[in-house]
């Protein structure tokens, strides 16, 4: 795997402050397939100093020229959408078929919805005496996730250049050299030097840097609640803004009359899709009790079909998780739920493979609400199942945690799902088996976050008001 031995800051490639060093694990094989720098402070605050240098040119420039330079990002990603697979496929281990269609198709097509957003968009408007203006908020430092490590990168740097700020992005270390890829191609597009920079480095070194940087206006942070929480509490303490999307726990409800096949056979696919590494992933199977051991049957059937293996394999549906201590935390949960009482019908904590972080499909049945598997979240490819009296009960089970990112629920006409979704504290939920929307904002309730990402709330997130009067 290719890796540059350097920071993108600037509209360059130059080398970190110090020396320390990340290794790049393939988890399929646990081999190491590159080493990147681990950036310091000073790496930082240099990408900062670009960033705020480059920040009075990007923001004057007209918002269609802005959009038209997202459309040669959309057009350079899409030109490389095979190596960018390849090189996820590799650093994170999702299966390759998964990594083109979605790792990568996604991301691009949340580009091209701001090459056309942000030329379209209102940037102004009169009220009344008063001209209101949208402007950009500034300097972003921008940390991204190692589990869909193209898309949580687009789905912050697009907006937010089409709002007309700039940019320090740190990536998850797990996934460094997608994001160095990214950065290759900002530069093939023709943006302008300093308006988009990289830094490579740990979270609590160079995550933390950036955060608590006074050249930083908005801090955009995805990842796990507890992070979150500290981040949100640096960015507070400088009256800094924050973006945040975090854990959840999301509910599949299938209420009585709903198509149980279908909605069964989409929920586990939902949660077997990137083995159980998305924050939405829909992880709670709410059956009414009539339906119940139906469901698990179909859920235990439907596991079968997700073979695990060599992510480069076409045959393989389910790679391994990101690493050695993701492993170990999901196989550590599977253990929790039998300890707990929960019924194993599929899967369980041993490793199905003597090399790589695999972890086997797993299904619990008999799952009550207090377990520590319907509470708390797992990210891999656990799906518990717990059964549900009447539509007050459901609703009472799928609000039952301190997360609320996304849901699902399904029932026998669109009317009744919708009445239910409505009542659900969540800030995203699929009707009947409803598709994902790039336009759509999506962010949580609760403590899945503050904020939404994609579409025109996406970027708001990036923008400040002004009213002139008259």
């Amino acid at each position: 795997m290719k890796a540059h031995d350097g920071m993108y800051i600037g509209g360059a490639w130059r080398p970190a402050a110090g020396r320390d060093r990340i290794e790049v694990v393939n988890p399929a094989d646990e081999q190491v397939i590159a080493e990147v720098p681990a950036g310091s402070a000073d790496d930082v605050d240099a990408a900062v100093r670009a960033a705020r240098a480059a920040l009075p040119g990007w923001a004057a420039t007209a918002p269609a020229e802005r959009a038209a330079l997202i459309g040669a990002l959309r057009d350079v990603l899409l030109a490389r959408k095979g190596e960018i697979a390849q090189t996820i496929t590799a650093e994170l281990g999702s299966p390759l078929g998964f990594s083109e269609m979605v790792q990568v198709g996604a991301p691009i097509a949340v580009a091209s919805s701001y090459a056309e957003l942000g030329a379209s968009y209102a940037f102004e408007e009169r009220l009344g005496n008063s001209t209101v203006l949208l402007e950009p908020i500034g300097v972003v430092g921008a940390i991204t996730p190692w589990n869909y490590p193209l898309h949580q990168v687009v789905a912050k740097v697009a907006p937010a250049l089409a709002a007309g700020c700039t940019l320090v992005l740190k990536p998850a270390e797990d996934t460094p050299l997608t994001a160095q890829l990214f950065a290759e191609a900002v530069h093939e597009a023709g943006i302008p030097a300093g308006v988009f920079n990289l830094v490579t480095g740990t979270g609590p070194v160079a995550g933390q840097a950036l955060a608590a940087h006074e050249g930083v206006d908005l801090v955009s942070f995805t990842g796990s609640t507890a992070v979150g929480k500290q981040i949100g509490a640096t960015a507070g303490a400088a009256v800094k803004r924050v973006a945040l999307e975090l854990g959840g726990k999301s509910a599949n409800v299938i209420l009585p009359g709903a198509d149980l096949a279908k909605a069964v056979a989409t929920g586990v696919g939902h949660v077997m899709n990137n083995t159980g590494q998305s924050c939405n992933a829909l992880t709670r199977m709410l059956v009414h009790r009539d339906q119940y051991e139906e469901a698990v049957s179909l859920a235990a059937a439907a596991v079968a079909t997700y073979p695990s293996g060599d992510p480069t394999d076409p045959a393989t549906r389910l790679g391994p998780v990101v690493n050695a201590k993701q492993h170990e935390r999901v196989r550590g949960y599977i253990a929790k739920g039998v300890e707990e009482g929960a019924r194993l019908v599929a899967g369980g904590p041993d490793a199905p493979h003597e090399r790589g972080y695999f972890v086997a499909p797993t299904v619990f049945a008999d799952v009550t609400p207090e377990m520590t598997i319907a509470q708390e979240e797992i990210f891999g490819p656990v799906l518990s199942i717990l059964p549900y009296e009447d539509e007050e009960d459901a609703l009472r089970i799928a609000n039952g945690t301190v997360y609320g990112l996304g849901g699902a629920v399904w029932a026998a006409d669109e009317e009744t799902a919708v009445a239910f979704a409505r009542r659900m504290d969540t800030g995203q939920v699929d009707i009947n088996g409803g598709r994902f929307n790039v336009l759509a904002p999506f962010g949580g309730y609760k403590q899945s976050g503050v904020g939404r990402e994609l579409g025109p709330h996406g970027l708001a997130e990036y923008l400040q008001t002004k009213s002139l009067q008259f």
